[in-house]
C-alpha cells in the first residue's frame, strides 16, 4: 500500500504519525465554531494557533454541512474562502478546500489550494472537470441524500459495504478520467446520512475499507452526534470523546484524522505512537 499523498505543493508522508488536519470554518453557522473565524483576522490567527500546536495541514471551509443546514450560493462561498484561503497560503502548510462546487474549486486550486476535500465525491456536473488538470489532493467521502435531508431517515442493507462500494465507483469513475489515484484518499462520511449505529460500524472497519480500495482513509468524526450520543454531553463537551475517536479511528486504520481540538489531538497521537511502537 503506498504511503504517500500527492496534495499539491507537498507529498505527505503516510508512514509515520497520522497527520492531523485542523478545521477552519469561515462560516457564521457550521455546528460547533460557526462565527467565530468569520473575519479574516480571526482565521488567521486561528490558523497560526493550529500550526503551532503541530498540526499537519487546514481544511477551510465555508459552507456548514451540518445537518439541515441550506445550501450556500457560490459567490457568496468564494467570498468566505477566498480572502482566508490567500491569507494562509504563505503560512507554509498544506491548505485543504472543503467545497461540492466546482466554481469553488476551480478559483481554490487557481488560489493554491493543495486540496479539494468534497462531501458529494466530484460528483457534481464539472467537478471533475475543476479537478482533473491540477495537482491537487483530493478527498472523495461518501454522503447518502443531501445535508438538508440525509439524516432523515438513513437507510442501508450493509452499511460497511454499500459505502466501499461507492467510493470504489466514485475513484474508478475519476482515475479512468484521467486522475492519478495517488492524489485520492477517501472519507466514509461519519455522520453524514448514517444512524449512530451506522458511523460506529464504519469506525469499527475502517480498516477494511482502507484494504479494500488500497488508498489513505480520512476521519472526520470530531464532535459529532455520534461522540455526543455516547457522552450524552453537548458539543462543547465533547473534547475526551472526540479524542477517543480520534484514537479509534487511528487504531482502526485511518491516516489522516480531521478535528477542532489541534493540540489536544496531535498529544494524544504522540502518547499512542509510544505506546504502540515495536
Amino acid at each position: 500500500m503506498r504511503e504517500i499523498l500527492k496534495c499539491g505543493r507537498f507529498d505527505l508522508k503516510l508512514d509515520g504519525l497520522p497527520l492531523v488536519m485542523g478545521i477552519l470554518n469561515v462560516t457564521p453557522d457550521s455546528f460547533s465554531d460557526g462565527g467565530r473565524y468569520q473575519g479574516l483576522e480571526f482565521a488567521l490567527s486561528r490558523a497560526e494557533e493550529m500550526i503551532a500546536d503541530g498540526v499537519d495541514m487546514i481544511d477551510v471551509g465555508g459552507e456548514s454541512t451540518r445537518p439541515g443546514s441550506p445550501s450556500v450560493p457560490a459567490l457568496e462561498e468564494l467570498q468566505r474562502v477566498m480572502p482566508a484561503l490567500y491569507a494562509l497560503r504563505e503560512l507554509g502548510k498544506p491548505l485543504s478546500v472543503d467545497t461540492c462546487k466546482p466554481e469553488v474549486m476551480r478559483e481554490a486550486i487557481l488560489a493554491g489550494a493543495d486540496m479539494i476535500n468534497d462531501i458529494n465525491a466530484f460528483r457534481a456536473p464539472g467537478a471533475l472537470e475543476a479537478v482533473i488538470d491540477s495537482d491537487c489532493g483530493l478527498c472523495v467521502m461518501h454522503m447518502q441524500g443531501t445535508p438538508q435531508h440525509m439524516q432523515e431517515q438513513p437507510v442501508y442493507q450493509d452499511v460497511v459495504r454499500e459505502v466501499i462500494e461507492f467510493l470504489r465507483e466514485r475513484v474508478d469513475t475519476m482515475v479512468a478520467a484521467g486522475i492519478e489515484r495517488a492524489r485520492i484518499c477517501v472519507d466514509p462520511g461519519f455522520g453524514f446520512g448514517k444512524t449512530i449505529e451506522h458511523n460506529y460500524a464504519l469506525l469499527r472497519h475502517l480498516g477494511q475499507i482502507r484494504q479494500e480500495l488500497a488508498l489513505p482513509v480520512l476521519a472526520g468524526l470530531s464532535r459529532k452526534s455520534m461522540i455526543g450520543a455516547v457522552i450524552g454531553k453537548p458539543v462543547e463537551q465533547r473534547l475526551a470523546g472526540s479524542l477517543a475517536g480520534a484514537l479509534a479511528s487511528v487504531a482502526h486504520g485511518a491516516r489522516i484524522v480531521r478535528v477542532h481540538d489541534v493540540a489536544e489531538t496531535v498529544d494524544a497521537l504522540k502518547v499512542w505512537r509510544a505506546a504502540t511502537a515495536d
